[in-house]
């Protein structure tokens, strides 16, 4: 090997050892790297971009506009509530989240599909009398290998595909990889019914082991002719909210307390839910109530461009000692208080007959700038938006659902290339009012971009100075090795590291390693790639391997002990069907 061969695997020793040991963040390692392959001259500088460039990073960056048009019209919601029903047991339980994460999970980003189904899950667990523990880590698992099912199911699929046109010229269709992706779904879900109840703790999540701090009050009614008319407390998924629990409904004149789940649900009935800030956001995503105080209706201020935020009243606000009617509070501050909570407690009563006090906190439905605006006016001690509080545009739904069908056909047919029906798709949801460009720019991961695009530099360079040929006749280590030897080999050092690094960075690694040895084999390339495709997006061990493991961490209460138990033999269990079946569809 050539110097500049040892400096580029000393550079890919250090971004590995950096990436697993230290604090700093995945994108300014290898961007660092990036800027010493340039400045050293082991890459000019358009070799070390061309990630920026290549069809599959362009690929991924679309489609998150794609998963936002999804997400903002509470898509994922829509079909959760209406394929969760009311099994028999934690395996039947299991099913039904399986199924349906694994099928939205082959055609949107499955970070997305996660976020929106944790909450639904740890309402349903509740309804069912299930841990959420039993039915989060499932969740993840089903996203991973229902990703692998498509092109467009991972960022991994696409950032491999992208590698293979650049390379070879070679491009994967749409459903090219379900041959193998729909197998180790089937494989994947056995094993989860049969034994995830064994393996699974039956824990609470971090909410309900922390307990609300402050304590408010909500009041929402029932739209007239809405979805829940004539619909019980149970079956509007009312009965057991995350973060807070409904405590009387005031019909007319009448107050009915102590409300049991068969209770039907009226027009116009006014609920009243007490619980922490984080209810009111919940309360929001359920289509057909309404807040029935702070005249919402009035605000100046686009539904989509609303949120949530909570204010601690000031020594300096303006209307101290005043009803919250007579300070004109809405007028003032554009925003609509929903709930007042004084030193932890909801205050109950009329919201306009209130009168504010110094130190009590406010709940607010207003713009998205309040925050921004009034974070350092002494009116307030504290302002702090609630994530993810925007009301869902549920009208729109059917809509970002056609488009993403349209996608799918115009893409899998031919018609379209992959990248081109995704331009079609995100521009579609920007032009029918899916989503808004502000929540498209929001939405899109500019972080995981960056360190896809970054990644394609080392292995660029691994390419262009012989490291890569070296370390592939490193691992052949001995003449006549079976290509089968070969191939589990190349997945098992990929599956290693995905779960030490991102799995991204080590599909860019892998691929031209695997390229190279079957280069030197004399057999096919195809095999070795697909290895790498799946071996870096099959990650059960660690909670860090995959984003949606680390998403249902902290609400299924787990420990990386919990990821180990079930995530090793998931992990073996899928590795030895992948090896085995490869050769069969992708022969050497």
């Amino acid at each position: 090997m050539e110097f500049n061969a040892y400096l580029t695997l000393a550079i890919v020793f250090v971004v590995l050892i950096a990436l697993v040991f230290s604090k700093l963040a995945t994108d300014v390692i290898l961007m660092s790297a990036l800027s010493f392959l340039i400045i050293s001259g082991v890459l000019d500088p358009l070799e070390a971009l061309l990630g920026f460039s290549n069809p599959g990073v362009m690929t991924i960056a679309v489609l998150y506009i794609v998963a936002a048009g999804l997400k903002e019209t509470g898509a994922i919601q829509w079909i959760a509530s209406r394929l969760l029903g009311q099994p028999g047991n934690v395996g039947q339980a299991m099913i039904k989240v399986v199924l349906p994460t694994s099928a939205m999970s082959a055609f949107m980003n499955n970070t997305a599909v996660v976020a929106m189904f944790i909450p639904s899950i740890q309402d349903w667990a509740k309804r069912i009398n299930i841990s959420a523990s039993k039915l989060l880590i499932p969740l993840s698992y089903a996203a991973i290998l229902g990703g692998t099912c498509t092109l467009i199911g991972t960022s991994t699929n696409l950032v491999v595909d992208g590698l293979l046109q650049s390379t070879v010229d070679v491009k994967l269709g749409m459903f090219s990889l379900a041959w193998l992706g729909i197998p180790l779904l089937l494989v994947g879900v056995c094993f989860l019914y049969f034994f995830a109840d064994k393996l699974l703790p039956d824990r609470k999540g971090a909410v309900e082991q922390l307990g609300a701090a402050r304590e408010y009050s909500v009041d929402v009614f029932v739209d007239e002719g809405g979805v829940l008319c004539q619909k019980s407390i149970e079956e509007a998924g009312l009965r057991n909210l995350s973060y807070g629990y409904l405590v009387e409904i005031q019909r007319g004149e009448r107050i009915l307390s102590a409300v049991g789940p068969d209770t039907q649900l009226l027009a116009n009935d006014i609920l009243v839910f007490v619980g922490a800030p984080e209810c009111a956001r919940e309360l929001r995503q359920i289509q057909g109530l309404r807040p029935v105080y702070g005249n919402v209706h009035k605000l100046d201020i686009a539904h989509h461009e609303r949120c949530l935020v909570e204010a601690v009243i000031g020594p300096e606000f303006v209307g101290l000692d005043q009803s919250i009617r007579h300070s004109r509070f809405r007028t003032r501050f554009q925003a609509a208080i929903l709930s007042v909570s004084r030193n932890g407690q909801r205050i109950t009563g009329k919201i306009g007959d209130i009168c504010l006090q110094v130190g009590d906190t406010l709940l607010l439905e207003t713009g998205q700038d309040f925050v921004g605006q009034y974070r350092s006016r002494r009116d307030f001690l504290l302002v702090s938006a609630i994530n993810d509080s925007t009301p869902p545009v549920f009208e729109k739904a059917a809509t970002a659902i056609y488009i993403l069908l349209a996608m799918v056909v115009l893409s899998a047919s031919g018609v379209l290339s992959i990248l081109e029906a995704a331009f079609l798709a995100a521009g579609a949801m920007l032009a029918t009012g899916c989503v808004s460009v502000t929540k498209a720019r929001r939405n899109m991961d500019i972080t995981v971009i960056t360190v896809i695009a970054a990644s394609f530099s080392l292995g660029t360079a691994m390419t262009k100075t012989g490291a890569a040929d070296a370390i592939a006749q490193g691992m052949m280590f001995h003449e006549g090795l079976s290509p089968w030897i070969l191939l589990a080999m190349v997945y098992i050092l990929t599956a290693i590291f995905t779960e030490i690094i991102t799995n991204n960075a080590a599909a860019i690694l892998m691929f031209h390693i695997a390229m190279s040895i079957a280069d030197q084999a004399g057999v096919s390339f195809m095999p070795f790639v697909i290895a790498v495709m799946f071996a870096a997006s099959a990650s059960f061990i660690t909670p860090l391997g995959y984003q949606t493991n680390l998403m249902v961490m902290g609400p299924g209460g787990y420990s990386a002990k919990d990821f180990m138990k079930i995530g090793v033999p998931m992990s073996l269990l899928i590795g030895a069907t992948s090896i085995f079946l490869i050769p069969f569809i992708w022969a050497f």
